[in-house]
């Protein structure tokens, strides 16, 4: 157990490489009830966060969600999160953990004089993850239906082993899989029916290593208040429309882009100067090693012109210059 965000969290229950393997060959259950869960309703609640995040809300339908940006003034990130239309007018906003009090301040102070409620109902939400090719069936029994009609991104309601949930098919591992959204005093007896029913539990350990093989970002590693995400390969998600700080977004020159890495040998680990050469041209955001490749892997802000795929880089381990190459996301191909 370790200390995050304000929780005493699970690192892991025997071994990451296990968990990890595991999520992506059969289906692990992660205890995430640690995310911040706002709900933000009103007859302007589609028109505000239109304008308070990078998405196209607009074409979320009722019973889908996407993945999303909460920009700042500067076109900076605030925070990433994932937005829920889960039934007309109504929207479920999930953002991280320890920035769950700045961005419902912001978004408070962004609501003034608006005909929006907003709703911090983190404290009362309990979440469990179940991700891997197996979650879905795994689940059925649970849930007491076929879930194999859902598609990526659907949010719905249902019972699991006897509880009112909401599930969503979304998650943050690469794989298949299912996140349940349930009250406190349920969430127990449902862990100990998802491992009753073959799912492996899984901790933070392996959450990390699972979302860099996949090249996600991590708030306050690859994105923060003063990055421009159209430098970034994440910037699909951020429309052309009208949002707060568009211009500024718009308007800045990307110096620095955000890029992958996989070393021929050595663990990078964040904060890890990278080379071209001689010169130093970036640092590592987030790294590690791949249970899936046996390499490691990373993901680095460098130097614009040193970010095309194929150029060789190295990253600096322990005083050695470990050799490297630009590598697309995902980091690992399935």
């Amino acid at each position: 157990m370790v200390p995050f965000a304000g929780y005493a969290m699970p690192l892991h229950y025997g071994s990451i490489q296990a968990e990890h393997r595991a999520t992506r060959e059969q289906a692990t259950v992660f205890d995430v009830s640690h995310m911040g869960e706002f709900w933000i309703s009103g007859a302007e609640a589609q028109d505000f966060l239109e304008s308070v995040t990078t998405n196209r809300v607009a074409r979320l339908k009722p019973g889908r969600a996407h993945y999303t940006l909460l920009p700042n003034a500067q076109g900076g990130v605030v925070d990433d999160a994932y937005l829920y239309h889960v039934e007309p007018g109504r929207y479920l906003l999930v953002v991280n953990a320890a920035n769950r009090e700045k961005d419902f301040a912001h978004l408070l102070r962004l609501a003034e004089g608006r005909e929006v409620v907003l709703e911090d109902r983190s404290d009362e939400t309990a979440l469990l993850a179940v991700q891997g090719p197996k979650a879905a069936d795994l689940l059925a029994d649970l849930v007491g239906e076929d879930l194999s009609g859902y598609r990526k991104n659907a949010v719905f309601s249902a019972r699991v082993a006897g509880r009112e949930a909401l599930l969503a098919r979304t998650g943050y591992t690469g794989e298949d899989g299912f996140e349940i959204f349930l009250a406190p005093k349920d969430a127990e007896a449902v862990f100990e029916a998802l491992l009753e029913a073959g799912v492996r539990p899984a901790g933070l350990g392996a959450r990390d290593t699972l979302r860099l093989e996949m090249g996600y970002p991590l708030y306050g590693h690859e994105l923060t208040d003063a990055t421009n995400p159209l430098c970034t390969p994440y910037a699909w998600v951020v429309k052309d429309k009208p949002f707060l700080g568009a211009e500024a977004m718009r308007g800045a020159p990307c110096e620095e882009r955000l890029i992958g890495l996989l070393l021929e040998s050595g663990i990078p680990r964040e904060g890890y100067a990278v080379y071209a050469g001689e010169e130093a041209v970036g640092r590592v955001s987030s790294g590690g090693l791949s249970p899936l490749l046996k390499k490691g892997i990373a993901l680095a802000w460098v130097k614009a012109p040193y970010a095309e795929e194929g150029t060789a880089l190295s990253v600096e381990i322990r005083g050695r210059r470990h050799p490297a190459r630009v590598h697309p996301l995902p980091l690992i191909r399935r």
